[in-house]
């Protein structure tokens, strides 16, 4: 190829600050020809890993980093303290709110796709010192998101009678899941396509059983309908605080969501994939799951034996199925959940490796996070933050079921924190690309600006104080306080002392970094999006949504 019509791949080269730059390739957006004339250079400082993960298999993984133990175990929890008309309005709000702060990120990521995503723009486009406390505390809710995965093995399991120890159990998966992160991305991306998917497709058994199940397909073969919603104190269980504590389960469920912005530093082609996904997953999560709740809360009433106690969780979906009248279908069901356990926890080490690797390279954190093996994959940070997952190993002397609720409530305000920090963070991005003239530039627009991260900021804030009711009434536990709201202290003082430390300042719209780390088209990116207006592309793109 030559001429106007040619095609020039990223160039990379030194600069003089020792930094790598690339050229920017132009494209005419109507007749699909590519400018290969250089007209900006743009800074690479985090963009550094192999872009390995396909589209594919980000679709899956948006999905798998969710669907994991906020619904299959958690939300037997929500159903026990709060009810199920409790359950099935909290889960439609924090679902509301995930949304717009899908479409805030996905924004951003698109334009800027690197693996510190929306800790980097926190301290970019507001303050360092945002950047540096948010890091710190997604980094820490992505270990224990591991933690407590590894606890809900141990939960899942104690469903079979058998005489092997929990932590025996967390100890043998807790070497697999540091394997599969630390080899290379693409096994990782492959391992958990496949557990994502055997996810996807057990929700759908399940939604198809539990209407059988209600309208009668049951072991005492009658119609169930909204039964369980009239029963005791149902559907509102325990007053105020037991509504109220609805919500930061329902925040650690979705929680997930958004690390999958983290993914965009491995993702092919991330100004086309990223945005797909934040369209097209988060539609799906949402359907899965409140349609799941209704399925739950209509078949399973809230006093059921097992829902939440101190050594033991039964998941709602291992419940669902044993009322169809196989004992054999609830072993599966629950074996089926293991496997969604294990990929829970495969999400959440990958995100917080990758968030290390980020806090090294922001000069946050010591740079030997920031080391690299071959398959240029931080292995070092793989090792650390699994360090932090041994929590779950805890779980022997105070109670798994116990155990797993404390390390609940810290991960689902953790991402509470990070919703209104990517809300914030949003509206200053945008208010800069729009002084500037540069809204033309964004490979995704977040339609629901201003208005949208406005919301997503203030209702966060409400459930972030009042979902800590149940800790006050009926009468005061402090360990639960500490669970609901020792978060909100420590935030605040890596802020602020990072801020006196380093002496930063809110930065101006005039000061704001938006050309570090921009995405350029390459090469072989160019070929895919040429490959999909062929016949043979447009079928693969239909597969590709619903697979």
């Amino acid at each position: 190829m030559s001429g106007d019509t040619a095609v020039k791949m990223a160039d990379y080269s030194p600069d003089n600050s020792g930094r790598v730059v690339r050229n920017e390739l132009d494209r005419d957006a109507e007749n699909n020809v590519y400018d290969s004339t250089l007209y900006h250079e743009h800074p690479i400082v985090a963009d550094k890993l192999a872009r390995k993960l396909s589209a594919r298999q980000v679709q899956m993984i948006a999905i798998g980093g969710t669907i994991g133990t906020g619904l299959f175990l958690g939300t037997g929890k929500s159903l026990a303290t709060g009810g199920p008309a409790s359950m099935l309005i909290a889960y439609s709000i924090v679902g509301s709110i995930v949304f717009l702060t899908m479409l805030a990120l996905g924004e951003m990521a698109a334009f800027v796709p690197i693996a510190g995503s929306f800790c980097t723009f926190a301290g970019r486009y507001v303050d360092d010192s945002l950047g540096f406390a948010l890091t710190w505390n997604y980094w820490f809710n992505d270990a224990v998101s591991t933690a407590s995965d590894l606890v809900a093995l141990q939960l899942v399991f104690a469903y079979w009678s058998t005489d092997m120890p929990g932590w025996a159990l967390s100890l043998i998966f807790w070497a697999f899941l540091i394997a599969a992160n630390i080899i290379t991305v693409r096994a990782y991306g492959e391992l958990e396509y496949w557990l994502s998917l055997l996810k996807v497709m057990t929700i759908i058994i399940f939604i198809l059983l539990g209407i059988a199940v209600n309208c009668g397909g049951n072991t005492s073969n009658t119609y169930l309908g909204a039964h369980a919603w009239y029963i005791g104190d149902a559907p509102f269980v325990g007053g105020v605080g037991g509504f109220a504590s609805v919500f930061v389960t329902a925040s650690f469920a979705y929680g997930g969501t958004e690390s999958i912005a983290i993914t965009a530093g491995e993702t092919k082609n991330p100004t086309k994939n990223i945005p797909r996904v934040v369209k097209n997953v988060f539609w799906r999560i949402l359907l899965f799951y409140i349609i799941s709740v209704v399925i739950i809360g209509f078949n399973i009433p809230y006093n059921t034996e097992g829902l939440s106690e101190n050594s033991s969780v039964t998941s709602p979906f291992t419940l669902v199925f044993q009322m169809a009248g196989s004992k054999a279908a609830g072993s599966f069901i629950n074996a089926v959940i293991m496997t969604s356990v294990i990929s829970a926890g495969n999400h959440a080490l990958f995100a917080g490796t990758r968030l290390l690797y980020s806090l090294a390279v922001d000069n946050h954190a010591p740079r030997v996070f920031g080391r690299l093996n071959r398959n240029q994959v931080p292995w070092v940070a793989v090792l650390a933050t699994s360090l932090i997952s041994g929590l779950c190993f805890g779980a022997s002397f105070i109670g798994a079921g116990k155990l797993w609720t404390w390390l609940q409530n810290l991960v689902g305000v953790s991402n509470q924190l990070s919703w209104i920090s990517i809300s914030l963070t949003s509206i200053r991005f945008r208010g800069a690309i729009n002084a500037r003239g540069l809204a033309y530039t964004l490979p995704f627009k977040n339609w629901t600006y201003p208005w949208g991260p406005y919301i997503s900021v203030v209702l966060n804030i409400v459930l972030v104080l009042v979902q800590g009711w149940s800790s006050f009434s009926p009468k005061f536990s402090a360990i639960d306080f500490v669970s609901y709201y020792v978060e909100l202290p420590v935030m605040l003082i890596m802020y602020v002392a990072w801020k006196l430390l380093k002496r930063t300042k809110i930065v101006s719209y005039a000061d704001m970094d938006l050309e570090t780390d921009v995405y350029v088209a390459t090469e072989e990116d160019l070929k895919a999006l040429g490959q999909e207006k062929t016949p043979r592309g447009r079928v693969y793109k239909v597969l590709r949504w619903i697979f």
